[in-house]
């Protein structure tokens, strides 16, 4: 279970976020949908550990994460896709694939053991690479480096590197971005995919309500910063303070 306990941030006088509680339990996809500027990628910077809260915690499966750097969190079992890619641009696509499933795994690649076991982990780490490519269809672009990808194939070796670290919680931020008509469903394939494992939960900031309806659970919406409507996908979007922050609907309207 993922909980935030009145989580905060101030810059100066403005709260990009304030006082959010919620919790997000394994086996559920919760959407994070608000207008532009609402604090919907500054509470997944609180979570992650990019941003430091003013107030407020960060709870997994009953620890604290809050004081936590992101790479202590990322081991503690938080996994982070980026608006932006965040990727090593002057290596291999493979090579990027293979750190990360060497970062997760224990091994002779961590104790220098003899040259036989080192070479034949390595293969284990290079087989489960390739396996994670495939399944986000860069397998045919493996050798290339990553700085020569499209935007696109740049997403989704984003996302294949996220399944690499095999987290606990899946945060999306945008994962079709970017992306044109045909790359899409790749990435939503894949997320549709991630949901039928119960034991991981997912949390993805989308702005495309077709794809929000489709794949969520649940959907909690931010404004100005604030948590003003949580729960079942049609109730949410239906509700008047969502038709009028989130789609641009006078209540009278709604």
């Amino acid at each position: 279970m993922l909980e935030t306990r009145d989580l905060t941030i101030r810059f100066g006088g403005h709260v990009a976020v304030n006082a959010v509680s919620c919790a997000f339990a394994p086996g559920t996809l919760t959407a994070i949908v608000g207008p532009n500027g609402a604090g919907k990628t500054t509470y997944f910077n609180l979570i992650s550990g990019q941003l430091k809260a003013t107030e407020g915690t960060v709870w997994l499966d009953g620890q604290p994460l809050s004081g936590l750097p992101a790479s202590a969190r990322t081991r503690a079992g938080l996994g982070r896709a980026f608006q932006l890619t965040n990727l090593f641009p002057h290596l291999s696509v493979l090579e990027n694939v293979r750190l990360a499933v060497q970062a997760t795994r224990e091994g002779p690649h961590r104790r220098g053991l003899n040259l036989w076991s080192i070479w034949s982990d390595h293969r284990s780490l290079t087989e489960r690479a390739d396996q994670i490519l495939a399944d986000v269809a860069l397998k045919a672009k493996e050798h290339a480096t990553v700085a020569s990808l499209p935007h696109g194939d740049q997403r989704k070796l984003e996302v294949a590197l996220l399944m690499a670290l095999e987290p606990k919680v899946f945060m999306f931020d945008e994962p079709t971005a970017g992306m044109n008509a045909a790359e899409a469903p790749v990435i939503l394939d894949l997320i549709r995919a991630l949901k039928k494992d119960k034991s991981k939960t997912i949390l993805l900031v989308e702005h495309k309500m077709d794809v929000v309806r489709e794949l969520a659970d649940r959907i909690i919406v931010l404004h100005n910063g604030q948590l003003v409507a949580d729960g079942e996908p049609a109730e949410v979007i239906a509700s008047p303070v969502v038709q009028e922050a989130y789609l641009g609907v006078s209540k009278e309207a709604a």
